[in-house]
């Protein structure tokens, strides 16, 4: 009996298949991320959430965000971990891989911190799953160059991406009281 050969996925559906398989690794209590960086169509690294090399997982030690209370997509830096693209970046840059020009397939829409980071790395485009709620990361974001895509939408250009990050970063005011969202970034 011969086999059927299964059908080749596309690009995207290949690269956030390997981001969910990464956030199979994730140790955090309340969210599991995965991320993979690509350049010229071949994966430089991969990342997902966890501590940081050496510590224990917040399964051992306790998760400080939930003792606290802390909402989700504020004060990230009350956190032992690193997230996926954070970890994807730093590993690329242990092994010598440039980020410059790359994408990065992620699970979830990135934070601040993680924009940040892209930015300065110099990675293209972000390609991402579920939503999350940071409104500054989408207000940054929005306002970079950087091309922000959710998976299975079509590659927008640079001012649509642009547009429905500020009507992202609008609704999600109101989770970020000190955010007046009325000051303007050049492009």
């Amino acid at each position: 009996m011969e086999r059927r050969p299964t059908p080749r996925p596309d690009h995207d559906t290949y690269f956030m298949g390997m981001a969910r398989l990464s956030d199979d690794r994730s140790t955090c209590f309340r969210r599991n991320v995965g991320a993979v960086l690509v350049k010229d169509r071949h994966v430089i690294a991969t990342g997902y959430n966890g501590n940081p090399k050496g510590f224990a997982h917040c399964e051992d030690i306790g998760c400080i965000r939930e003792e606290l209370q802390v909402p989700s997509g504020q004060s990230h830096e009350l956190c032992t971990g690193l997230h996926a693209e954070q970890n994807a970046i730093l590993q690329a840059a242990r092994f010598g891989q440039a980020v410059d020009g790359s994408t990065m397939y992620t699970t979830v829409f990135p934070c601040v911190i993680c924009v940040k980071m892209m930015i300065n790395a110099g990675i293209r485009e972000v390609v991402y799953d579920e939503g999350y709620p940071d409104a500054l990361g989408a207000w940054m974001l929005g306002r970079s160059g950087l091309v922000a895509r959710k998976y299975g939408a079509a590659v927008p250009d640079a001012k649509d991406t642009s547009e429905s990050l500020d009507a992202l970063a609008e609704r999600l005011k109101p989770t970020l009281p000190w955010f007046r969202g009325n000051a303007t970034l050049k492009a």
